[in-house]
């Protein structure tokens, strides 16, 4: 699994925890993907995730916080609901993608020949 995947379904867990809602997503937000590169994304996952990220970045951010601070200060609950079910879409859209790809089979591991001859059973103890 990649990691900007595992970092979604952490998000996605984290919402399902108690709290409200803003608590969630601010939490959620912040500590699984604030910092994510959306280069590494899937096509419209990475579409989707920029629009998230900025409807928590929107607002002008008051002395002593940030903007997702500032956003999620303002937001109703009705729009942290929302934003909160699409971190879930992203999530679930994600999610379909990584099963849609083949396994990547794992790299295959080359043994370099050393010269030496390694016994595979003991010589037999001589009285």
């Amino acid at each position: 699994m990649d990691g900007a995947w595992q970092r979604f379904r952490a998000a996605a867990l984290m919402l399902a925890r108690s709290g409200t809602v803003k608590e969630r997503l601010q939490a959620a937000y912040r500590l699984q993907l604030a910092d994510l590169d959306s280069a590494q994304l899937p096509g419209d996952v990475r579409r989707d995730f920029e629009a998230l990220r900025t409807a928590l970045t929107r607002e002008k951010p008051m002395r002593g916080e940030d903007a997702v601070a500032a956003t999620i200060r303002k937001l109703s609950s009705r729009e942290a609901d929302e934003l909160a079910a699409s971190l879930i879409e992203i999530f679930a859209s994600y999610a379909r993608v990584q099963d849609a790809e083949p396994a990547r089979p794992a790299p295959a591991v080359l043994a370099q020949p050393s010269g030496k001859v390694i016994p595979l059973f003991a010589l037999e103890a001589r009285p």
